[in-house]
């Protein structure tokens, strides 16, 4: 007897809503190895003073030539999702949900697309043979070139027959299904994989159509489980549901996907859906419904969720724009200094022309710039938790090009640590990714003993900071 995701029993232990101020039950001091560490929850703050929670939203740029991927053209039908670059040519592969001949609404075929920058795509599109059929999904991992089974080195998931697919292959154009059944069964059409390279496994996001004890007749919610080979998948948890004391009106989540690891963080795109609502009122045409936005979420265990209730990227407000009604980032790439964030496009609602009107675009933002924390012309302060840093040098990523951030080191008994204090530390003036921070001594003279960092910030934001092992 198959036993599908929808079954398991509603929990949220591993399903969070962030909210200021949450009790962490960490252990301290806190090991922070080399890396980025964001302040997207607070996590890293034991407290602050006149600091203000910002989310980054993203900015359009008319540069971009949106949409990069058309439905006329095309042929994008749904517009999930996966970008790689390919280490030896650094050349971009685009898979994306294409049409059918017959142009049913049940089944799609994998588009593809290549491009030298990521924004310019070279034309005529692809149509892959399929490895059977698609129902909806377009979801690839590249294990790499050193992976041992070069013939398995990429991996590709759907939904098909009540539950995710998995096929495989060597070149990501060819590809060999794993299993002839499902490897988990879950009843709505939309999953993804990935693979987290923190904890060495995969993981399948898969999403449910069900009731709940807090929200009136079904919802679609976000769940996941993890394996080790792509074959036997762990009993799926919950990650994402509503939460009535934060979610208005019949708020669903699609999915979640977009995964991309930061230091000790992933980082995850919610898509959320409003059929509740409409882009346009009156709505054109009369029968149109639906808006959908992007809220973030993040993990530190790779098993429990939080997600940011406030919206990261909207549809876009002037009517009659191709993504005027959902805006629901589906992957993320970094390029450079910058992340390429690609996202689907609906032009009018949920169910509307969606042969032509559902499309990709691209938006880009400054690398790890996801949350600030913000400080105006009263000093603000941020204190972290005791930490153990292992490392030999510190750099912020943060915007005081109109005023200015110090910090300082502090002692188990929160007293300043000679030659680390905010005297001691040269202000950062500027708007950098990593900007250093120098004191009067080495940071490395410090490796392994227990300390707290303090930034304080005037005009400025700060959006985390980097240890790095040279001093």
């Amino acid at each position: 007897m198959k036993h599908s995701a929808e079954d398991v029993p509603l929990s949220m232990a591993k399903a969070r809503v962030y909210k200021s101020g949450h009790r962490f039950e960490r252990r301290e001091p806190i090991d922070l190895r080399p890396g980025p560490h964001l302040f997207v929850d607070d996590f890293l703050i034991e407290s602050s003073a006149n600091i203000e929670r910002v989310v980054n939203v993203p900015r359009r740029d008319a540069s971009v030539p949106n949409p990069i991927v058309t439905g006329k053209e095309d042929g994008c039908f749904q517009p999930y999702m996966t970008i790689l670059r390919d280490g030896q040519t650094g050349r971009f592969r685009l898979w994306y949900g294409h049409h059918t001949e017959d142009f049913n609404a049940g089944r799609s075929r994998l588009g593809y697309l290549e491009s030298n920058d990521g924004i310019h795509w070279i034309r005529p599109s692809r149509v892959l043979d399929s490895p059977v059929p698609i129902q909806f999904g377009v979801s690839v991992i590249d294990k790499g070139e050193d992976f041992p089974h070069p013939e398995r080195r990429y991996a590709f998931g759907w939904y098909m027959d009540g539950g995710l697919k998995v096929a495989s292959s060597p070149d990501g154009f060819a590809w060999t299904p794993i299993s002839a059944q499902p490897v988990v069964y879950h009843n709505h059409d939309i999953n993804g994989i990935f693979f987290d390279v923190l904890r060495k496994r995969y993981v399948a996001t898969v999403s449910v159509y069900r009731p709940g004890e807090t929200w009136s007749g079904n919802r679609r919610i976000t769940m996941q489980s993890h394996s080790t080979d792509l074959i036997s998948w762990s009993t799926p948890h919950h990650v994402v549901v509503p939460d009535p004391t934060v979610d208005d009106g019949e708020t669903q989540f699609y999915a979640m996907d977009g995964y991309l690891r930061r230091g000790d963080l992933i980082i995850g795109m919610v898509k959320v859906l409003r059929d509740d609502l409409k882009a346009d009122d009156p709505p054109d045409p009369p029968e149109a419904y639906g808006i959908g936005y992007t809220t973030l979420a993040w993990t530190r265990d790779g098993d429990t969720w939080t997600r940011d209730a406030t919206p990261f990227f909207s549809p876009n407000p002037e009517k009659g724009m191709w993504d005027h009604a959902h805006a629901w980032i589906d992957d993320q790439l970094p390029v450079g200094d910058e992340v390429f964030l690609y996202y689907g496009g609906y032009a009018r609602g949920h169910k509307v022309n969606r042969f032509e009107e559902r499309q990709i675009g691209l938006v880009r933002m400054k690398k790890d710039r996801y949350v600030s924390r913000k400080a105006g012309p009263g000093i603000g302060r941020i204190l972290t938790p005791l930490l153990t840093l292992h490392g030999g040098s510190l750099t912020v990523n943060a915007d005081a090009h109109g005023g200015s951030l110090r910090a300082q080191v502090l002692d188990e008994n929160r007293h300043p640590v000679p030659g680390f204090t905010l005297e001691d530390c040269r202000p950062v003036t500027t708007d950098a990714l990593a900007a250093p921070i120098t004191w009067k001594r080495s940071l490395g003279k410090l490796r392994t003993k227990p300390v707290r960092l303090e930034f304080v910030l005037q005009n400025a934001a700060i959006f985390g900071f980097e240890l790095r092992n040279r001093e």
